[in-house]
């Protein structure tokens, strides 16, 4: 198990940009593909984006695709996700979750098996 803690959330005008990050402890993150989702008050937590546990290959939802941007350093054992142009609809708690490198990289939330606690994330119009 992998124990994730996520930061960097905030209040931000639309059209600014927060980077969030997510550091892990427990175990590395070498081993493991990373996403990040987000939950709007009553909605369902949705898929943001996702990276191979290289970083080679990454996965983004349809609406944040050219403006948001996941990366990792591995040997800081964390995540980052870069979210530029952010919109008022974007407001929600934003989580990071860990899933093992065996299963293929996927935008399913039942592929994670770890979740941090989120980080909010307020963007006023």
């Amino acid at each position: 198990q992998v124990q994730l803690v996520e930061s960097g959330g905030g209040l931000v005008q639309a059209g600014g940009s927060l980077t969030l990050s997510c550091a892990a402890s427990g175990r590395t993150i070498s081993t493991y593909n990373m996403g990040w989702f987000r939950q709007a008050p009553g909605k369902e937590r949705e898929f943001v984006a996702a990276s191979s546990w290289s970083g080679g290959t990454t996965y983004y939802a349809h609406s944040v695709k050219g403006r948001f941007t996941i990366s990792r350093d591995n040997a800081k054992n964390t995540v980052y996700l870069q979210t530029n142009s952010l919109k008022p609809e974007e407001t929600a708690v934003y989580y990071c979750a860990a899933g093992p490198s065996y299963r293929p990289l996927a935008v399913g939330k039942g592929s994670y098996d770890d979740w941090g606690q989120g980080t909010q994330v307020t963007v006023s119009s």
